[in-house]
């Protein structure tokens, strides 16, 4: 509820502060004029998530009482500053420090108050109409990808029309939140309007770029915040209904859940938050690891170029091993087969995830016989390897090893960590992880069936560690092409959900809130509406929670904290998620006696815009990594750059500048263009492509220095020496510089030369919560005693097991389709 409604709550007990303030204070404000006439004020401004109200009382001279409502402001966050900055201001008799983590909302509280101030001063008045000069004007603001640009045309007192001018908003993200938006804001003559669930910068930017035209055409913004009617939501008559598999969450695990459950024979029904499917997954990666048999070496075959993708019968390419991985292999083959010893006698000598080294320290037991079979699989690929270097091969002419027990091998060394104390190991429940490295495979022909084009490659990303990721491609549906993710991951497999039983159905923006269990079993599941209309919902065989984790919700993911040093994860480090991923899940399944486990370990994401925390991609083995100016190892390498994700991070908090800031250097020709960015663009703040020289001026770094850094590292990479870089790197795609080949693909040294340089700056964001709820081989979410909880079951970054303290690149999408159709089969078929 909006317009004057919305302060009632403000005002309750002002009038008998301001009775009891003039008593106490009309002796002080008889000394001297006052600033202000005594009474209650109110103003609003945008914050993160919505309209930020505020209420000051005042004497003549003082601030007596601050309140500030904001409905929509993150938990844990905003609300932190809803709660603590007026007492301050109180206390301050004016502004104060913002409350850090929460900018946003800070400045709105801060923007309210001087708004309401301006009002008890009589610089103001309290109240002034909507008018507008008719015409069309050009609103701009900051978006989640840049500016937005609005085209708004008024009549003397309304707003006829909303259009986008120019925006760069994620499409099915960001973009949904244009239509619903720009009806609200006609309807109600008001940008005091609610923000749209899993679109918060995009609604901020909308509501921001109108009242930037709307200044242009004179109106009074206050004026406009209010609105021309109270903005209010009408609940609709309570929806109930009944439904054999209710799924909470359409991200990618709720999509997979709920087609492999319509595919087994029930009725479904998705409740989503959002606008639109898609959960993170849509602003994620969105490739997929899996060990693709016919794209990699076959020791029945070792000479093949070519392998036979099963499932098609279609012909697909060898792929070759980047420089390193033999040296990877080989570490594996000398790990200890002894029992895991955790032991750790100098706390003070662990400071990185190498001093740790794990291939002394043995194996856990249910890990033992997958590395048994993975050595003698790695003593065939070198003699491979060996047969062909005595004829003057390279590494970069070998097919790439890779098998499943690899693939279980690295998701489990990757992922076991000590905690900050150093006195607790975490490590990946074996049965998890296996189940979902082996099932990997099934994905592709499973999507295939339903329309997902799937490319042929065994590539890598950020933290990968392997050359195993599947890229999507897109997904056709009745003819109709969907690219990329939202083809293959949500049009392909919502045409499997609808079509599969006319009865199936999706609710959008509404918010799960409760799970209803009776004699100890989930039976279905109550929700809310956007507009506040009651929904419940009777599951007959389960309710499958898909929401995600908690990696938007800073608070949580700090007050759970077991991995990272508190001086590097506070409160204002920025996020890769939507805010759908708060953690709500996680309370519900709790509340019906889930427990939890993992908790604590949080995947930060290396590359992550610098600006705004979003999630800029990009792989590791064709860049480099250098120290900002200002620090000591400026414009020099730190880290290996294709290591896992926590490595690189924490490389970042200790060789960058304030929160982790670095810069990552590439060859604009050969790395990819991550991020929606083209390789070659200029994006302030971001990106910049220039000559060495232009390089080091807009770094600050001395030209000599960064040359030195490039041409060291490119000349282990061309070949001028055998001297491996420091520090040292698990595998090398490219050079920085640019170096021609010969026709066999030998670089020509003497036609070495540093050209354009690509300058991206990144610094860590929360990414992935490892921790979660239990569940089992079938997805059943475990209880407190350590059984199945009947009829709930869960899938994707709500449950815990899979990953320990650190998850490979691609493995989430992997681990929310293995896990959803797991969990979509089990429920459907009362497993």
């Amino acid at each position: 509820m909006r317009g004057l409604k919305r302060f009632s709550a403000l005002l309750a007990t002002s009038a008998l502060i301001l009775l009891l303030a003039g008593c106490a204070n009309s002796q002080l404000d008889s000394k001297g004029p006052n600033i202000y006439t005594p009474g209650t004020y109110t103003a609003s401004a945008i914050g993160y998530g919505g309209m930020v109200d505020v209420a000051v009382t005042v004497s003549g001279k003082k601030i007596l009482e601050v309140k500030a409502v904001g409905k929509n402001e993150t938990p844990g966050i905003g609300t932190k500053a809803l709660d603590q900055l007026p007492p301050k201001i109180v206390k301050a008799n004016g502004k104060v420090d913002g409350i850090s983590g929460a900018t946003l909302t800070s400045t709105a509280i801060f923007e309210a108050m001087d708004a309401a101030l301006k009002k008890a001063k009589g610089e103001v008045p309290s109240t002034v109409s909507i008018a507008f000069k008719p015409g069309t004007y050009i609103g701009k603001a900051k978006g989640y990808n840049g500016e937005v640009s609005l085209k708004v045309t008024f009549t003397d007192k309304s707003i006829s029309s909303i259009s986008v001018d120019k925006s760069r908003e994620t499409e099915h993200v960001g973009d949904s939140a244009f239509p619903i938006l720009f009806k609200d804001i006609q309807d109600f003559t008001s940008t005091g309007v609610d923000s749209i669930s899993g679109a918060t910068f995009t609604s901020r930017a909308i509501l921001l770029a109108v009242e930037d035209a709307a200044k242009q055409a004179g109106c009074d913004i206050a004026a406009l915040r209010r609105g021309a009617r109270p903005f209010v939501l009408t609940p609709g008559q309570k929806i109930v209904d009944t439904y054999d598999v209710v799924v909470i969450g359409a991200g990618g695990a709720g999509m997979a859940a709920a087609a492999q459950a319509a595919q087994n024979g029930a009725t479904v029904l998705v409740i989503e938050k959002a606008v639109e499917m898609g959960g993170n997954t849509l602003v994620s990666g969105g490739s997929y690891q899996a060990v693709q048999p016919s794209m990699v070496w076959d020791p029945k075959d070792p000479e093949a170029t070519t392998g036979i993708y099963e499932p098609t019968g279609a012909v697909v390419p060898k792929f070759k091993s980047d420089v390193g991985r033999l040296a990877t292999l080989k570490t594996i083959l000398g790990w200890s087969e002894k029992p895991f010893d955790g032991t750790i006698r100098d706390k003070a000598a662990i400071k990185t995830v190498d001093d740790y080294n794990l291939p002394t320290r043995g194996v856990h037991a249910e890990y033992l016989p997958t590395l048994l079979i993975l050595k003698n699989q790695i003593r065939e690929y070198l003699a491979y390897a060996d047969k062909h270097f005595a004829t003057g091969k390279k590494e970069t002419d070998l097919t790439i090893f890779s098998t499943v027990e690899l693939y279980v091998f690295q998701t489990y060394y990757a992922g076991l960590r000590l905690n900050i104390n150093k006195d607790k190991w975490i490590v990946s429940d074996f049965a998890l992880v296996d189940q979902i490295c082996r099932q990997a495979y099934d994905i592709r022909p499973w999507l295939e069936a339903q329309g997902a084009i799937i490319d042929n490659a065994q590539r890598t990303l950020i933290g990968s560690v392997w050359q195993r990721i599947n890229p999507v491609i897109g997904g056709v549906v009745d003819g109709v092409r969907y690219p990329s993710r939202w083809g293959a991951y949500f049009k392909v497999p919502e045409n499997t959900i609808l079509k599969a039983n006319p009865k199936n159905k999706f609710i959008y923006r509404a918010t799960a809130k409760e799970l209803i269990s009776k004699n100890g079993r989930v039976t279905g599941v109550k929700a809310t509406l956007f507009d506040g209309t009651p929904i419940e919902i009777t599951a007959t065989k389960g309710v499958i929670l898909a929401t995600g984790g908690y990696g938007a919700n800073i608070q949580m993911v700090i007050d759970t904290n077991e991995y990272w040093n508190p001086d590097h994860l506070k409160a204002n480090i920025k996020t890769t998620n939507r805010n759908l991923a708060s953690g709500d899940g996680l309370v519900m399944g709790k509340a019906v006696g889930g427990t939890l486990i993992g908790m604590g370990w949080t995947q930060l994401m290396p590359l992550g815009w610098v600006d705004n925390g979003n999630l800029a991609g990009g792989t590791g083995e064709n860049v480099i990594y250098i120290s900002p100016a200002g620090t000591p190892n400026a414009g020099k390498r730190y880290v290996d750059e294709a290591g896992e994700r926590d490595v690189l991070c924490q490389g970042a908090f200790e060789f960058g500048s304030e929160g982790g800031q670095y810069v990552e250097l590439s060859n604009p020709g050969i790395a990819s263009a991550p991020g929606g960015l083209p390789s070659t663009l200029d994006a302030p703040g971001r990106v910049f492509v220039g000559t060495l020289d232009a390089v080091a001026a807009i770094l600050k770094i001395d030209a000599a220095v960064l040359r030195k850094t490039i041409t060291d590292y490119d000349a282990f990479i061309i070949g001028i020496t055998n001297q491996t870089p420091t520090p040292g790197k698990t595998a090398y795609r490219g050079t920085i510089g640019t170096c021609d080949r010969d026709s066999k693909g030998n670089y020509i040294k003497e036609s070495y030369r540093i050209e354009n340089v690509r300058v991206r700056w990144m610094a860590p964001s929360t990414h992935h919560t490892m921790g979660g709820l239990k569940v089992d081989t079938n997805r059943r979410v475990i209880n407190v005693h350590g059984r199945p909880i009947p009829g709930l079951y869960a899938a994707g970054e709500v449950t815990g097991g899979f990953f320990a303290g650190n998850r490979l690149g691609g493995n989430a999408i992997t681990e929310i389709i293995v896990s959803g159709r797991i969990a979509g089969r089990s429920a459907a078929t009362g497993n």
